[in-house]
């Protein structure tokens, strides 16, 4: 299903990613960071979605079916570099650092922080090229909304 996707996020020099490409590769991400605990809360679900539809502007019957094609990626490909290159490829700066918070959002929306979530948001945050005092500052922002 997601063949097409994959093999081009794996190319040695990748097309840079549409814009329909990085919001799935994001979504993407955010489920792996929810599901890295092996506890994919509803309120992760939820998160999620809510996430995808203020970043991008849909409608939640949108946010939902890119939540749910987003899974099935997520299922399907091989590790965390692949979204990660590609988002960073795609995104500025100060972007990533926003997907880093929104990562932090939903590695916590449960209520734990779980030992596999930041050791996964350790490794998406290096591999994004975000600074871990960046990384620490946005996890500190979440936490102070919560």
């Amino acid at each position: 299903m997601f063949g097409d996707f994959l093999k081009r996020l794996t190319q040695p020099d990748p097309v840079p990613l549409v814009d329909e490409d990085a919001r799935l590769a994001l979504t993407a991400l955010l489920v792996r960071v929810a599901r890295s605990d092996d506890d994919y809360a509803a309120a992760e679900v939820s998160l999620i979605e809510n996430i995808t539809a203020t970043r991008y502007n849909l409608p939640a019957p949108d946010a939902r079916a890119l939540r749910s094609r987003a899974e099935a990626l997520e299922r399907e490909a091989p590790d965390t570099v692949r979204f990660t290159r590609a988002i960073k490829d795609a995104v500025a700066y100060e972007e990533r650092v926003a997907v880093i918070e929104a990562l932090w959002k939903v590695a916590l929306a449960d209520g734990t922080r779980s030992d596999e979530e930041n050791a996964l948001l350790r490794l998406v945050a290096s591999l994004l090229g975000v600074a871990d005092t960046d990384s620490a500052m946005a996890r500190q922002r979440v936490a102070r909304t919560d």
